[in-house]
């Protein structure tokens, strides 16, 4: 019983950081250099026009933009989708990166994801 009660709890707690645009993967690879390609794939709750997965970004962990992916048209047909970010120039001391989604009407309200430069 203390089991299934903390399996319960654990898919509620991830339920409720859930938001309209979520990062659900990355996949990272070095383009040449400093120039990177970004994989991502995003699950949002797009509705039309009006209320959509419009923009992913890759940041540094302190919050500095490195490169951003405008999304012009909902997805809400195509749940979960990936789109790829190319030559984003991140600096050799940069090791981790975050990436974000941002929701139309929503803003940044979503899972994120930490991810680790191979």
């Amino acid at each position: 019983m203390k089991r299934w009660i903390a399996v319960v709890a654990m898919a509620l707690a991830g339920a409720a950081l859930a938001g309209e645009a979520d990062v659900v993967a990355v996949k990272p690879t070095r383009e040449s250099g400093n120039s990177w390609r970004f994989d991502v794939t995003l699950k949002s709750n797009d509705r039309g026009w009006d209320y959509y997965a419009d923009a992913f970004e890759v940041l540094t962990p302190d919050g500095r933009l490195l490169g951003r992916r405008i999304l012009y048209h909902p997805h809400e047909t195509e749940q979960p989708f990936t789109r790829e970010l190319t030559g984003v120039k991140i600096p050799s001391e940069v090791k981790t990166v975050v990436v974000r989604a941002r929701h139309k009407p929503r803003g940044y309200d979503g899972a994120t994801m930490t991810v680790r430069l191979p």
